[in-house]
């Protein structure tokens, strides 16, 4: 049989053409809240759409489109801060922390704010739209470093309290009486692996990100690793104190390097099976503290945000 080369060659020309196609449109796009050294949200570009003028440690962008904030100590918030602001940054909410720092924000069913206050009592409040504090829980743990006590606490279903302890290094589950139900240490190799993140899935299984130890993994109830994620995973060292996380809809896990990783690489998103399918990079500026996910190529995710 013959085969007219011309037409052949137009055969190859036209299939690649459609496979670069095909790529280009199923390539992932996320836009995002970042919150840390700045404060902003990208848009599916890589490009910046909206800032707010202070750094932040935590932050959830609300289904009213305002931007609840953890806002790190400053000269006007000397012990933090929790604000809402609208989009023209409008202030709608404050609450100013009365010790040393100020390191969650989270909206509350019942329209409550849940944070957290570093200090020589440290603690999770939740406080009203008036900034009345209605629920108090004491914290167990070292209270020698501050900035060092907790981090991305967040308010469960059950009504309990999910608490990262950095130096401690281990997660805790209070009770709103203060009782620990459950606890997940960290392991004592890599060092430093400094609980940071910790997010309670639908499965009923646990994902902790370990900071200085480079390492992300994802625990059972009874505390057995069923999945992790090191730099001996990746093509590159993209992981370089992993501090934020979101787990997304699609299983996926969404992962900040607060340190920034190889060839500047500030978030990276992996498959459960470890392949990365998303990151981004910048040449400039500082890492990320913490990340919301706010839509996969145009489409707004659903479901609770688990970060």
């Amino acid at each position: 049989m013959q085969i007219n080369i011309r037409t052949a060659a137009c055969w190859v020309a036209f299939t690649l053409a459609g496979l670069a196609t095909s790529n280009a449109q199923t390539a992932i796009t996320h836009s995002f809240l970042a919150t840390g050294g700045e404060t902003r949200i990208v848009d599916g570009e890589g490009k910046t759409i909206w800032k707010y003028p202070g750094s932040t440690r935590d932050g959830f962008v609300l289904p009213n489109g305002n931007i609840l904030l953890a806002v790190s100590k400053n000269k006007e918030y000397p012990g933090g801060a929790v604000v809402e602001v609208k989009r023209d940054l409008t202030k709608v909410f404050e609450f100013k922390g009365t010790q040393s720092e100020v390191n969650t924000a989270q909206l509350l069913p019942n329209g409550n704010i849940m944070l957290t206050e570093a200090g020589a009592k440290p603690r999770v409040l939740e406080v009203d739209r008036e900034g009345k504090i209605v629920v108090e829980v004491p914290l167990s743990c070292q209270n020698t470093n501050h900035h060092m006590e907790s981090r991305m606490t967040r308010k469960l279903p059950n009504g309990n309290y999910l608490v990262p302890q950095l130096f401690d290094k281990v997660v805790r589950e209070y009770t709103p009486k203060a009782e620990i139900v459950w606890e997940f240490k960290t392991a004592a190799e890599p060092k430093d692996s400094w609980p940071f993140t910790a997010i309670r899935l639908a499965n009923g299984n646990t994902l902790v990100n370990c900071t200085h130890g480079n390492t992300v993994v994802e625990v059972d109830a009874t505390g057995k690793v069923v999945w992790q994620l090191s730099n001996a995973d990746l093509p590159d060292k993209l992981l370089n104190d992993p501090c934020g996380a979101q787990r997304l809809p699609n299983g996926n896990t969404v992962i900040c390097s607060y340190a920034i990783g190889a060839k500047r690489t500030k978030l990276l998103e992996v498959t459960p099976d470890k392949k990365v399918v998303w990151t981004f990079v910048e040449e400039k500026g500082p890492g990320i503290h913490e990340v919301q996910i706010l839509d996969t190529n145009g489409k707004p995710l659903d479901g609770a945000v688990m970060k």
